[in-house]
């Protein structure tokens, strides 16, 4: 930098209102007392969450070696050091599992707290499970308490649901990145699952012990990397942080129920029963370990009271919520709603309580329980008489019920409203709140001989003054002559419309489960009135191609950008399972939103209808249909191979099935007479349909189809030959590195065997099979077994480079292509014996055997006739000669 630049940047910094560099990580190995400094600081920079990623992610950063080989991370003093300050931030925030959960990723953590193992001297390849903890060290032991109350607690917030993190335009390297770390954190969520079992005994095995423990502090880590380690001072009892034995039970305690409650984690009802949790759990006046939210405690332990059954009545904690399960369990229903109706008087049960208890009944009732659903309709007046009672808007349920009432039905309305009302002296309040539900009740009802019973209901009278009464009746009167009898069908009571009044959650549930536009359509509109946020996001399983994510992502209006993402992503799913009636309605809805406001967009929607039709043809064809494409899908696929429209993202899956669609249907004219040559040029996939519709359209021809044959040859040989560099070896002589993965081709052989099975036209396969059966011959020079083909005299019979064929690579790709061919036709002779001489010459005599016999089957009508000397030459005789009869 020079003189001048570095006086701007001088300049710069000192024109800044004081803000502070943020300290570097390699200052902090530097200066051995920088990081005490730093962490006591009011608000450090970095966080103590991103120093512990910095110090771990260089500690973990591979090396390379003199010839640029990556290695693992180098066990050298640097890497050590910067391992014990992760763990001395770790320790300064005093362990808080919440909040290194909070900051760090499951990988980062994970590293972490084996670190803690490994430097709390934690004997290695040993199952926690098979430790006594109460013969180790206070702070070994506590290390291993701690790694297994993560373990658990990892697994119990893995099964929440999975919400996507797509910030921004997705680029290359970052989804490289997300890729690994998601890859990184199943196959650690796949140990600690198999592992779960172990974990909870290890912190069963806590719970027994009534001694207090000790942590790792910043001076004990200190300890551990100095001299005075050797003395036995970090192992002493009094070593570390005190926490306490009850401290510690109330902690597992509570993990213990989180787990139970939310993930299921093989526990047996009776070990929730432990006294030693449920006493501990709500005792604890003060705490240095932990930090334990009361409420949410107690919630845990209720729900999971309920789950288990454990709500005896003689159980001194025992609550409103105990009572209404047990009588759920007791299959009690007429109590429960006698419950609910006590409950709107002394409302001590929560309304998101008493509505989760009724989303049960009706579960149970959707679920073939009809004899529930007298019960569902008179839990869900109580709920909206609740409500009514406090202020709140009817609920759409109860709106719903009033389409289609009873007799029977109003008269339970009323008798809920009587009991609601306190009985000596109702509030003002509640009498008011409920003199308005009688008139909504009133104003509901379309039926006038029950708008006349709830007016001649004495709670009605007591409400409601004369005037009042006189002017609601004559209204009633009034709308009752207008009345529509022809208006739509009343919807079922289980069936709720999208409205504000449902829950978020059930709306994405919804969405995720609709295949239908509009019905997709309202539920987002719906979802935008309640919140904002990209609902695109709440299925991780839905995917749109790479190619198309910016475009969609550019998408100014958020609703619309979440209703295309969504359109696209489930018409590609239905693609996947070939549902392709479903596929069309949602791509023509995609197509009719994004043709009003994207030119773009409505090409790559019309792009993916053509391939969703060129699929759904192929299926038909898989399945034995015989019936040709119609002539428009045919020009379609001819329009997309030539289309060329400047800046439009182009799914290479698109262009690949529709040359492999002509090829199935032999439409070899125009892959060799009217296709642009610039396409041929430019795209490979048309070269290859092209160089393989010539080649089969002159196969009848003798010479002629040897100029085409030899241009299709060439290209193969390519595609299956690797670079090769020239190195001098040490002892002078010259040698030969070969490189796999640089094709020296058009395409890949992945990408080239992946287009060759979309191809099922039988000439296509017998000639690619014949190529390749050629060339297979060409690379293993054994010319006593030799594998048969038809056509094999239009191949060259020699290589000019035989050192840069990868023989391997030709080998795997031969008995793949047979295979495949045998899939869509297992009588085929010609493949049947081709298969057979490739078992042969491998030395799989009873496999080869085997096929021959099939071939010979095939071709004498099951031996009833000869087989013909074509189908058993000379060296299948030598075979059955040498090889049985011997």
């Amino acid at each position: 930098m020079s003189a001048e630049a570095a006086d701007r940047v001088a300049a710069a910094i000192g024109s800044r209102p004081g803000t502070p560099l943020q300290t570097s990580w390699f200052e902090f190995l530097l200066d051995v007392s920088l990081l005490e400094k730093h962490l006591q600081k009011s608000n450090p920079d970095p966080t103590p969450v991103q120093l512990i990623i910095q110090f771990l992610e260089q500690a973990s950063k591979p090396s390379v070696n003199e010839q640029n080989q990556v290695q693992p991370p180098v066990d050298n003093r640097r890497n050590r050091t910067l391992k014990l300050l992760a763990l001395k931030v770790a320790a300064h925030m005093k362990w808080d599992l919440d909040l290194l959960e909070k900051g760090l990723t499951i990988p980062v953590l994970n590293m972490l707290l084996n670190e803690l193992l490994c430097v709390s001297k934690v004997p290695p390849g040993v199952k926690h499970v098979d430790l006594d903890l109460s013969t180790l060290p206070p702070t070994t032991a506590m290390a291993v308490i701690i790694y297994n109350r993560w373990a658990i607690r990892t697994i119990v917030l893995s099964s929440f649901p999975e919400k996507q993190t797509k910030p921004g335009p997705h680029q290359m390297n970052m989804l490289n990145i997300v890729q690994q770390e998601k890859e990184m954190t199943e196959n650690i969520l796949t140990v600690l699952k198999e592992q779960a079992n172990d974990s909870i005994s290890v912190l069963e095995g806590a719970l027994r012990l009534k001694k207090d423990f000790y942590v790792h502090t910043l001076r004990t880590l200190d300890l551990l990397a100095s001299d005075a380690a050797a003395n036995g001072e970090t192992e002493s009892s009094t070593a570390g942080l005190r926490i306490s034995a009850d401290e510690l039970h109330c902690q597992v305690g509570r993990d213990f129920l989180s787990s139970f409650l939310f993930a299921g984690l093989y526990f047996l009802p009776a070990r929730l029963h432990r006294p030693d949790i449920s006493l501990s759990i709500f005792k604890l006046d003060s705490t240095v370990h932990v930090h334990l939210d009361e409420k949410r405690l107690a919630g845990y332990w209720n729900a999971c009271k309920a789950l288990t059954g454990d709500c005896g009545s003689s159980d001194p904690q025992t609550t409103p919520y105990d009572h209404i399960n047990s009588l759920i369990r007791a299959y009690n229903y007429q109590a429960v709603i006698e419950a609910f109706i006590k409950d709107n008087v002394s409302r001590s049960l929560p309304n998101h309580f008493r509505r989760s208890v009724l989303r049960e009944f009706m579960y149970k009732v959707q679920q073939g329980e009809s004899s529930l659903d007298e019960v569902c309709h008179k839990l869900c007046v109580c709920n909206a008489i609740r409500d009514a009672l406090e202020g709140e808007v009817l609920g759409v349920r109860f709106q719903q019920l009033l389409l289609k009432p009873s007799k029977r039905m109003v008269d339970f309305i009323l008798e809920v409203c009587t009991r609601s009302l306190e009985k000596d002296r109702p509030a003002e309040t509640s009498r008011r709140n409920m003199a308005i539900f009688m008139k909504t009740l009133c104003e509901s009802l379309e039926d006038l001989s029950l708008v006349f019973v709830v007016s001649s209901h004495k709670l009605f009278m007591e409400l409601l003054k004369e005037e009042e009464r006189k002017l609601l009746v004559e209204q009633m009167r009034k709308r009752s002559a207008t009345v529509n009898l022809s208006a739509k069908p009343l919807p079922s009571f289980y069936d709720i419309p999208a409205s504000a009044s449902v829950n978020i959650g059930q709306l994405e549930q919804q969405l995720i489960l609709l295949l239908e536009p509009r019905r997709i359509r309202q539920i987002l509109i719906e979802l935008h009135g309640m919140a904002e946020r990209p609902f695109w996001r709440v299925n991780s399983k839905w995917e749109v191609p790479p190619d198309y994510i910016n475009v969609i992502l550019g998408i100014k209006d958020n609703l619309t950008k979440d209703l295309v993402y969504i359109l696209m992503a489930k018409g590609l799913h239905c693609i996947s399972i070939k549902d392709f009636a479903h596929a069309r309605q949602l791509f023509s809805a995609c197509l009719e939103l994004v043709t009003e406001f994207s030119p773009k967009l409505r090409q790559v929607m019309l792009n993916e209808m053509l391939l969703l039709e060129v699929r759904a043809h192929e299926s038909m064809a898989a399945e034995g249909s015989k019936e040709r494409p119609p002539p428009d899908l045919v020009s379609r696929v001819r329009g997309y191979l030539e289309m060329r429209i400047h800046d439009l993202p182009l799914r290479q899956v698109v262009g690949e099935e529709c040359v492999a669609f002509m090829l199935n249907w032999r439409e070899n004219d125009y892959l060799t007479l009217q296709v642009p040559p610039s396409l041929v040029m430019n795209n490979p996939y048309i070269k290859l349909g092209q160089l393989l519709a010539s080649t089969c359209k002159e196969l009848p021809g003798p010479k002629e189809s040897r100029r085409t044959a030899k241009e299709l040859w060439d290209v193969v040989v390519q595609i299956c030959s690797v670079s090769i560099q020239h190195k001098r070896n040490s002892d002078g002589r010259v040698g030969l590195i070969k490189h796999r993965e640089s094709s020296m081709g058009i395409l890949h052989r992945s990408k080239f065997i992946t287009f060759v099975k979309k191809l099922r036209e039988p000439l296509v396969l017998t000639t690619l099979i014949s190529l390749f059966v050629r060339l297979h011959s060409i690379v293993r020079d054994d010319i006593v077994n030799e594998v048969t083909a038809e056509h094999l005299s239009i191949w060259p019979s020699s290589l000019p480079n035989i050192q840069a064929v990868d023989v391997e690579a030709v080998a795997v790709t031969v008995k793949e292509l047979v295979s495949y061919a045998l899939t869509l036709n297992p009588n085929n002779q010609s493949w049947l014996i081709t298969q057979a001489d490739i078992y042969f010459v491998t030395n799989q005599y009873s496999a080869a055997l085997n096929l021959y016999l099939q071939a010979g089957a095939v071709c004498s009508d099951f031996f009833t006739k000869a087989v013909s000397p074509d189908v058993y030459t000379d060296q299948i005789h030598r075979f059955k000669e040498t090889v049985l009869f011997k």
